[in-house]
């Protein structure tokens, strides 16, 4: 698959502009800005899990690709939660040009640690932060769905060892398989695909 052609085809579609610059750098507890390549957001979105009236998290949603194409695409809300302000900024001028339903998505400009979640259902994360955010993270999660227990389904794409084993021992989650996304790209490594765990009780 040609996945540049793929970025051209959707940012064009979508007309939103989600590439990365070079001045977008990261700090001890943030990634770098990188967006979600689209071919790997299509093949999430035709895994079958992925339904209309789910509402969807993206942390360190950077200039909102992810909330735009799964809204686009899967006719859902979604939620982008970033605590850059100038990537926030990039997310909120793509909303005013984004060519879909734009009452669908909202963006926050919020530590995702403090970000209080209420009624949403998924959840992705493309390595946005330290293992010490993602474990406050995960806890605002639990919370939530101690007081109202739903099915939450967590994605992970290209998780690194350190989330990896973050969650799988984590007794609040139940693994449920992965999305093998390698065959997407030219010599592609063990860590291209999206794993998916769900919150038990």
């Amino acid at each position: 698959m040609n996945t540049i052609l793929s970025e051209d085809k959707w940012e064009k579609k979508l007309n939103i502009e989600t590439l990365p610059a070079k001045h977008e750098k990261d700090d001890s507890h943030h990634s770098r800005y990188e967006p979600t390549p689209y071919c790997v957001l299509e093949r999430l979105c035709g895994s079958g899990l992925i339904h209309e009236n789910d509402l969807f998290i993206d942390y360190g949603c950077g200039k909102g690709r992810v909330g735009f194409f799964m809204s686009h695409t899967a006719g859902l809300s979604a939620l982008g939660v970033e605590y850059n302000p100038s990537l926030y900024q990039a997310a909120k001028e793509n909303l005013q040009k984004y060519a879909g339903r734009r009452e669908r998505i909202e963006f926050i400009c919020e530590s995702a640690e403090n970000y209080v979640v209420q009624n949403a259902t998924c959840f992705y994360f493309f390595n946005p932060f330290s293992i010490k955010i993602l474990k406050a993270v995960l806890s605002r999660i639990y919370d939530s769905y101690y007081e109202n227990p739903r099915k939450m389904r967590l994605f992970f794409y290209y998780a690194l060892d350190s989330y990896l084993t973050e969650l799988i021992s984590d007794k609040n989650l139940r693994y449920e398989g992965e999305i093998d996304c390698r065959d997407l790209f030219h010599n592609a490594d063990e860590r291209e695909k999206i794993l998916i765990f769900s919150v038990i009780s």
